[in-house]
């Protein structure tokens, strides 16, 4: 299925950030006019959103089909009526680690970027999301120094099942890839991908997702979520806690997120548990 307002070919990108996902996170967090970067963009969905909502975006990408489709789905936008900047580098994240990004360090107002596995093909035999979870260290490492006072970092993370049918936990390894990269976790979010008609729960699985769950040892119920984890700079996330006044889990508004903010990473796996 064609993601809505995105150019044709966008759909092959099985994981990308779906782009109600990325608005939400976008207009959650950033301001008109902020920079948003996706140091693995794929095909451009959250590049698109980000123009949509009058903030700046830069994406880079090794995958030259990305990369063809990202720029075409920029120049749609803009062609609508974005006229924010944008763009999409041919580069890999440890770009950003060197003297070319210099002129970027403190500007990033939202790293949103999705957890992207080892294969461009998910049913491959080196397809680890463990292996990827590790690997995206590497670019939060690259991505802290870039982000502006109150920033934030933003992955999300498909579920993803072993041959038996289990959960691969990801939080604790995307929490893990966050804190060696000097990040502190500050919520972690539910981004629902079903759609509710009457008593019924209608996932939006992809072919890829529907594939893997029948290929399973067991019967697997198809996932109707995404996990959103949001981290922000250690000095940052220590004022933040030092100033709030209910930490208390806050209600979902309909918009697809569910939410909590406790005050340690043991509390936040714990009380986002009993949320799913």
């Amino acid at each position: 299925m064609q993601a809505a307002g995105c150019v044709p070919g966008t759909e092959a990108d099985a994981e990308r950030i779906p782009p109600a996902v990325a608005a939400h996170a976008i207009a959650t967090y950033t301001h008109p006019g902020d920079l948003v970067l996706d140091p693995d963009c794929g095909t451009g969905t959250v590049l698109t959103e980000a123009l949509r909502a009058g903030r700046h975006a830069l994406g880079l990408t090794t995958n030259n089909r990305w990369w063809t489709v990202a720029r075409a789905n920029l120049t749609a936008a803009k062609s609508a009526g974005a006229w924010r900047d944008g763009s999409v580098l041919d580069a890999r994240p440890k770009v950003l680690a060197t003297a070319r990004a210099v002129g970027l360090t403190g500007r990033v107002g939202l790293v949103l970027t999705a957890l992207r596995t080892t294969s461009n093909n998910p049913n491959s035999p080196d397809h680890d999301p463990v292996e990827s979870a590790a690997q995206l260290a590497t670019t939060l490492r690259c991505c802290e120094p870039l982000l502006r006072a109150g920033g934030h970092v933003v992955v999300i993370a498909q579920p993803h099942r072993r041959s038996d049918g289990s959960l691969v936990d990801l939080t604790t390894q995307l929490i893990a890839a966050g804190t060696a990269a000097g990040l502190t976790p500050v919520h972690r979010c539910v981004a629902l991908t079903a759609e509710l008609r009457g008593d019924r729960l209608i996932t939006r699985a992809s072919l890829v997702e529907r594939r893997a769950a029948r290929a399973t040892v067991s019967p697997a119920l198809l996932a109707a979520h995404h996990e959103v984890l949001v981290f922000q700079l250690a000095h940052d996330a220590e004022l933040a806690a030092a100033n709030a006044i209910d930490t208390s889990p806050v209600a979902d508004d309909g918009s697809g997120f569910r939410v909590t903010q406790p005050s340690c990473p043991e509390e936040q796996r714990q009380e986002a548990t009993h949320a799913c």
